[in-house]
């Protein structure tokens, strides 16, 4: 065998073995994320939000809003409605996730008298004066994404998976790919942070995690827009799983309907 064959066999069972280990990194991220999302499961989710608006100029603002969700993952709907203060107070979003696209949204504006369509090149626009985008309202379906495990990190006290995500095509979103860090123990997100290319967009930390119904969950939640250099801290409370909801609550007709 020529010095030139078995070099050219040497490179292709490394490139071979490369494409494998790649292969195993897919396959052990995207089980990550399966995990992360089946221990967070529930039918149903109801809570009060307090969320602390803060400007670039350190100019702090108070909303609340109540939200209610039934289904889980790519099939669940949601309402979100604020109730103070005065001047949003009525203002609710309805968002019905898909488990192969983006979801469907409409906002209902009393003043107005009318719901509007949020329509997909509007969902990286803020949702209503928060940080949030309405994009941000949606559930992360795992199926709705490519996942790679980049690595381990230390997460303060904790160490946490690393992974990437990327939409695939049936998925319109704003962010090209974004950072995750999963704490092991728990199997619990702890922040992601959604890119537009090389340009990092927004920050989204989750902490305070509670036991709830068998759950942990995040009762602390900051959202920061890098680019505008605010955030919004939201504190859940009230929190409860699969309580009784009916279908009815998750409709047009519903959303219009004023607290």
């Amino acid at each position: 065998m020529s010095n030139s064959n078995a070099r050219t066999r040497s490179s292709c069972r490394r490139v071979f073995f490369l494409l494998l280990a790649a292969q195993a990194l897919a396959q052990d991220a995207r089980q990550i994320m399966v995990e992360v999302q089946n221990r967070a499961r529930s039918n149903s989710q109801h809570y009060e939000g307090v969320l602390k608006v803060v400007d670039s100029k350190s100019k702090v603002s108070e909303k609340r809003w109540t939200y209610d969700r039934i289904g889980s993952a790519g099939q669940s709907k949601v309402i979100l409605r604020f109730t103070a203060p005065a001047e949003v107070k009525g203002v609710a979003v309805l968002v019905i996730n898909h488990p192969d696209r983006a979801s469907d949204q409409w906002m209902w504006t009393p003043s107005l008298q009318r719901d509007r369509r949020i329509a997909l090149q509007d969902r990286s626009t803020r949702f209503f004066g928060t940080d949030f985008s309405f994009e941000d309202l949606e559930e992360r379906d795992v199926e709705q994404f490519d996942y790679k495990l980049l690595g381990e990190e230390k997460c303060g006290e904790s160490v946490c998976y690393k992974l990437e995500s990327r939409p695939r095509k049936t998925k319109v979103s704003q962010y090209s790919h974004s950072f995750l860090w999963v704490e092991k123990e728990r199997m619990i997100i702890l922040r992601i942070e959604g890119y537009q290319r090389d340009r990092l967009v927004r920050r989204i930390q989750y902490s305070d995690h509670q036991k709830v119904q068998n759950i942990w969950t995040p009762l602390l939640i900051e959202v920061e827009d890098v680019g505008r250099k605010s955030k919004t801290i939201l504190r859940t409370d009230k929190l409860q799983y699969n309580a009784p909801m009916k279908e009815e609550m998750f409709t047009l007709q519903a959303l219009r309907r004023e607290s």
